[in-house]
């Protein structure tokens, strides 16, 4: 990888905070990736298009690749050439709501069923 610029962090601090505020997310190759599994492709689309909206609304791009009923999401500050705290804001922001689970918080919305006609999302358990 060419030389970081200013604002990027060093392997030792992303995989130290991947550990602590992200754990189901890896480092890897220059990337902070994290795979969501879903229950086919209509699901895959909504991932695809809940990515696109947060970042778009962060000015903060990052490259998807999608499959049937995956989608990993790779996330690198081009700019600064590695890996910053806009990174790890927008996967924490992506992972609270792709990974938002109604029904395990009580209350009126009680998430979708487990009828797999209805699957969204393969949570971790």
């Amino acid at each position: 990888m060419s030389e970081r610029r200013e604002g990027a962090l060093d392997e030792a601090t992303i995989e130290a905070r991947l550990k602590a505020e992200l754990p189901a997310w890896r480092y890897e190759d220059g990337w902070i990736r994290r795979t969501y599994k879903t229950a086919g492709w209509k699901s895959t689309l909504m991932v695809i298009n809940t990515v696109g909206h947060l970042a778009e609304a962060a000015w903060h791009h990052p490259d998807l690749t999608a499959s049937y009923a995956w989608v990993e999401v790779r996330l690198m500050n081009h700019a600064a050439k590695g890996i910053t705290d806009k990174d790890f804001a927008l996967a924490a922001k992506i992972e609270a709501v792709v990974g938002w689970q109604p029904g395990t918080e009580g209350g009126p919305l009680e998430g979708t069923p487990t009828d797999p006609r209805f699957a969204y999302v393969k949570y971790d358990k």
